[in-house]
């Protein structure tokens, strides 16, 4: 989403996406010659897309109805409704504000936002890499990622500091042991983590006493 010009040429650049998976494309990009070339693969992912597309489209309706409560958006209360509303993470990045001072929807930043839905920019400096091969091993990145990040919250396995080299081997033994019943249980329910995590968490223990026992 940044400004870099070279960035915009690389996804405004025609031409036909590869199929390398049911849920990703890939087309290579060329920008430039020489020393000043850059290769870019450009990864589509129609899953991701509808899912983004869905994204904005409740966020647009989240900012209709909150300009419609604001009305005529005058005075101090509304102005200050005003500014939270432009100044709102999520929503005031498709707003724009009229001289007048009223807010209304960019639509050059949605029709900017729709030429991104599900897709993503990698560069490498690599030549010997299929275009495939570049948008697979970043997909592995991000999945090595999210497996850390599962680690750390999902099963409470925080940072913490040791000095002895054997207390730092237990902690990296743990992580690893960690990381790799995610991906038992993954591949034997062929469903994500966060998809398995979702049904065990319905599950309970319940301990009951009773004169027999």
């Amino acid at each position: 989403r940044d400004d870099q010009e070279v960035h915009q040429q690389a996804l405004a650049r025609r031409g036909r996406f590869q199929k390398v998976k049911d849920n990703l494309e890939v087309k290579e990009v060329l920008i430039g010659h020489g020393e000043r070339r850059r290769r870019f693969v450009l990864v589509h992912n129609p899953e991701e897309a509808k899912k983004d597309k869905a994204t904005r489209e409740r966020t647009l309706q989240k900012i209709e109805e909150a300009l419609l409560a604001l009305g005529d958006q005058k005075g101090k209360m509304h102005k200050k409704s005003v500014w939270a509303l432009l100044a709102h993470r999520t929503l005031g990045r498709y707003l724009r504000q009229l001289k007048s001072g009223a807010l209304k929807i960019d639509q050059a930043k949605v029709k900017a936002e729709k030429r991104l839905d599900g897709k993503y920019l990698l560069s490498t400096s690599d030549d010997s890499l299929w275009p495939e091969d570049v948008a697979l091993g970043y997909k592995q990145l991000l999945e090595v990622e999210r497996a850390f990040r599962t680690l750390k919250t999902t099963l409470d396995l925080r940072p913490l500091y040791h000095r002895k080299d054997e207390r730092i081997e237990a902690h990296v033994l743990l992580c690893f042991l960690a990381l790799l019943l995610v991906r038992l249980a993954e591949r034997q329910a062929a469903q994500t983590w966060d998809q398995i995590r979702a049904m065990m968490e319905r599950i309970h223990l319940g301990e009951f006493i009773s004169k027999d026992g």
